[in-house]
């Protein structure tokens, strides 16, 4: 059967234009499933920081990250250039842009879940500028962009980035935290408060958005789809990250039943999206026997993780640390321990080194937010929600006491 040169370059530039689509729809899943699990008082800030950092993401990577991650790791000569001088490869040039930009996105939105609830907007903003234009593509130059830094995590594997991706994201989200403290009221006279979230169909709506945007973020990965092999790797890769899912899923509900002696619903979202986090970082290579294996360890894990951090007061309303974090460092641990071809130290190694350089950076940007503009609402914005103070709207202001609609 003939198959000519420009036939798979449109393949692979269309598998990846579209795999970047179903990425983008990730977007979505985040902002529901954050508002879902958040107060309905701070719903507005939390749709409006998703739409917002999606946008700055797409701009910054644009203006330096892209060129730092895959050019000369230089930063003041990456600057401006958007995507001169790079030089093109298999597939279009701007279709690999769009399809690693979404992931830049992916990292800052795990950041937002995790400081919800009390964190100003625009010193998020800002540290959003900052994580995707230069911390994010600095690590991918590391990982993706193939220098290694000059050998010193030579071997790390990372297929679709459970660390360069979610457990990135998970460090930066953990500086903040530290720096950020806990929510009014969650921790008391030595006890764990929980804080309800508002609305769990829409947080089990954008479970199952994110659930649906990994076949992309995953399958994408594979980076072409123009010959038979690779029709088929996509296709393992895509069976692995759902049951990977699916595992991680049953795997929470039998656990939060035989520990806490009821079903959480919000656990085993937890437990479905620790699944693909744990999955992403090897789904190409496992039986799908592996992949569920993989995928359950990750469910257990967050059923876990989510009291551990209560436990060390580091609160974080979606569970954004136990599922990103975690399950990023367990993922990539794992292709060392069930890939043959990997080597165990070597992804230690590189979860170690990138999380040093992630935390640290993070650590002193927030530091440097905090002692300038502040990073935390008042108390009494706290109390009365962020929408009110910050945007001046409120997401169901027909629910409010007093509410008189006009007429």
């Amino acid at each position: 059967m003939e198959f000519n040169v420009e036939m798979k370059y449109v393949l692979d530039t269309f598998w990846l234009l579209m795999s970047g689509i179903l990425v983008m729809w990730m977007a979505a899943g985040f902002a529901m499933l954050e508002a879902g699990l958040t107060q309905a008082k701070n719903t507005v800030t939390i749709l409006t920081k998703n739409i917002a950092l999606y946008a700055v993401a797409c701009l910054l990577y644009w203006v330096i990250g892209y060129n730092i991650m895959y050019g000369d790791g230089n930063a003041f000569m990456a600057f401006g250039m958007g995507l001169s001088g790079m030089s093109d490869g298999d597939h279009s040039l701007m279709s690999d842009f769009f399809f690693q930009v979404v992931f830049v996105a992916t990292a800052a939105s795990i950041v937002s879940g995790a400081v919800a609830e009390r964190m100003k907007f625009w010193p998020f903003m800002i540290f959003t500028v900052v994580l995707t234009g230069i911390i994010y593509p600095i690590q991918g130059h590391w990982t993706w962009g193939g220098t290694e830094l000059g050998g010193l995590i030579g071997g790390f594997s990372d297929f679709a980035g459970s660390t360069i991706v979610h457990s990135v994201g998970g460090w930066a989200a953990l500086a903040g935290v530290i720096l950020l403290g806990a929510r009014r009221g969650k921790y008391r006279d030595g006890q764990v408060h929980p804080i309800p979230g508002a609305n769990l169909p829409l947080a089990t709506l954008g479970t199952f958005i994110l659930w649906m945007g990994w076949f992309g973020f995953n399958g994408g990965s594979q980076l072409a789809l123009g010959s038979a092999a690779d029709a088929n790797a996509v296709g393992t890769v895509i069976v692995n990250t759902n049951m990977a899912a699916a595992a991680g899923a049953v795997v929470a509900m039998l656990l939060t039943q035989a520990v806490f002696r009821k079903v959480d619903l919000s656990m085993v979202l937890n437990g479905a999206l620790s699944g693909l986090v744990a999955i992403t970082a090897g789904p190409s290579y496992p039986s799908v026997g592996v992949a569920i294996l993989i995928g359950a360890i990750g469910g257990a894990l967050v059923v876990f993780a989510v009291p551990m951090f209560d436990r060390i007061k580091l609160d974080d309303p979606v569970g954004a640390l136990s599922v990103h974090l975690v399950n990023g460092i367990w993922g990539t641990l794992a292709v060392g321990i069930f890939n043959p071809d990997v080597s165990f130290f070597a992804q230690l190694r590189g979860v170690v080194v990138i999380g040093i350089f992630v935390f640290v950076v993070s650590l002193v940007v927030w530091f440097i937010l905090k002692k300038t503009m502040g990073i935390r609402v008042t108390e009494e914005e706290e109390v009365d929600g962020i929408d009110q103070h910050e945007f001046g709207m409120e997401a169901y202001p027909e629910f409010r006491a007093g509410f008189m609609p006009s007429h």
